[in-house]
């Protein structure tokens, strides 16, 4: 795993990629390995990252990670509004 780490890092100077933008992108790739391995699930990732959830959650929005991506869709249910039909307005008569 060593050599491959390496390999990246060769490719990525011989692009010349700056330092902060390595970083960064290693960052965003291990976290989104760690979250879709957990199916999004943000506090079984931080206790698996060593991090409190709050500073994982502050992370994953200024990396710009998608997590509907990495939730299985079939158990998420729609927010309570779109639960709710509303029966129509009914019109006043003049």
């Amino acid at each position: 795993m060593k050599q491959q780490l390496e390999d990246i890092v060769r490719e990525m100077r011989r692009r010349g990629t700056p330092y902060q933008e390595a970083v960064d992108e290693f960052k965003k790739a291990f976290l989104s390995v760690v979250l879709r391995a957990n199916n999004g699930n943000q506090s079984k990732s931080a206790k698996q990252l060593g991090v409190h959830r709050n500073t994982l959650t502050r992370t994953i929005l200024a990396m710009h990670i998608d997590l509907t991506a990495m939730r299985p869709s079939a158990r998420r249910r729609p927010p309570q509004a779109e639960l709710q039909v509303l029966p129509p307005k009914k019109e006043r008569l003049p």
